[in-house]
């Protein structure tokens, strides 16, 4: 088979390449990324052709058909591309995750590819007030408004749902993943969304209190098991859509036991986003207040369709997986992709 990975310098990218790399049934990967790796990239990047590109490019043109040469005779696209930096520049996310997903689409159909494999989320679900429950893919989709990301992200829904009913002979699979994170990520992670005024040892367990907002939990899932859960829809090829998650959820007294050996201060929700919010305003911190009402706001995930379609199921636990992304922060860990490289 023939995969062409948008996206794929990226965290997830980087885990769907290691993926494909041992797949025995995929004899060709095409990578495109606004920002390739090294001409001669190391293992999993030697596993793809690279073609850079940036698909938030203004020249709808000129994107859609360089991404269809890439797509030629191609079986299926790995949808990754996605920008949640910089948050204060909107127009320029929206042009890379919508426009961006639009002009993919438009190349898959121009190309004839028979099936487009799209980077959904968690974030694309409506607030769920009740909180307690676990919901399957039928939940509303209609994200947080307040969250630039998950506005984005359930713009894009909206998006796949117009070309299934225009076009239903593409077939289409989305993949909503839980909170996403590796070791090699740590550097990204820290710069995308603490900036360089939070010491990176805080993450190493040295944090006197964990200040966390009343009642909030969170659902994560390791890279490569969502690579996994990628390569599986590739080659079963279910069409619809797949909650990806690990099942254990986490909430401020686990995310204590890593960061400030279980010291734990519970803060209002309000005071905790004001905070935040202050901090974005002033340029101190990169991630944005919407982040914290899309955390406070989503759903739990039910992942039964996934393990039933997909023969799916994580094998690494969310809290082994956030542990995991804290030590990549405390160490700085990276890989030589331009995005997850180690400033």
């Amino acid at each position: 088979m023939k995969i062409v990975v948008t996206g794929a310098s990226g965290s997830v990218g980087t885990a769907v390449l290691r993926a494909l790399r041992q797949a025995e049934d995929i004899d060709e990967v095409v990578g495109i990324a606004r920002r390739v790796p090294p001409r001669t990239p190391p293992a999993p990047y030697d596993v793809a052709r690279w073609v850079g590109l940036d698909v938030g490019a203004k020249n709808t043109r000129d994107v859609v058909s360089t991404l269809g040469e890439a797509m030629h005779g191609a079986d299926a696209v790995i949808h990754l591309s996605w920008a949640i930096q910089p948050s204060h520049h909107r127009e320029r996310l929206r042009r890379t995750n919508v426009l961006g997903a639009q002009r993919m689409l438009a190349a898959a159909r121009d190309s004839k590819v028979p099936h487009v494999v799209v980077a959904s989320s968690v974030g694309a679900y409506s607030p769920d007030a009740d909180g307690s429950k676990r919901r399957d893919e039928s939940w509303p989709r209609n994200g947080v408004p307040t969250c630039e990301y998950s506005v984005d992200k359930a713009d894009v829904e909206r998006l796949l749902d117009a070309h299934e009913r225009a076009h239903p002979h593409v077939l289409i699979t989305r993949l909503r993943p839980a909170l996403i994170f590796q070791r090699v990520a740590g550097s990204e992670i820290l710069r995308y969304f603490f900036g360089p005024t939070v010491p990176p040892s805080i993450f190493g367990g040295r944090a006197p209190v964990l200040p966390w907002p009343h009642g909030m939990r969170l659902q994560a899932v390791h890279a490569d098991d969502v690579a996994q859960a990628y390569l599986s829809a590739v080659r079963r090829k279910p069409g619809g859509a797949f909650n990806i998650s690990a099942e254990d959820v986490l909430g401020g007294e686990q995310i204590a036991s890593l960061l400030s050996h279980g010291r734990l201060m519970e803060v209002p929700r309000a005071a905790f986003r004001g905070a935040v919010a202050a901090a974005w305003n002033t340029r101190i911190v990169p991630v944005s207040p919407g982040w914290i009402d899309m955390a406070l706001a989503a759903p739990l995930m039910d992942t039964s369709r996934a393990r039933a379609e997909l023969g799916w199921s994580a094998r690494h636990s969310a809290l082994d997986t956030v542990a995991e992304i804290f030590r990549g922060m405390d160490e700085g860990a990276g890989t030589p992709s331009p995005p997850l490289r180690p400033r």
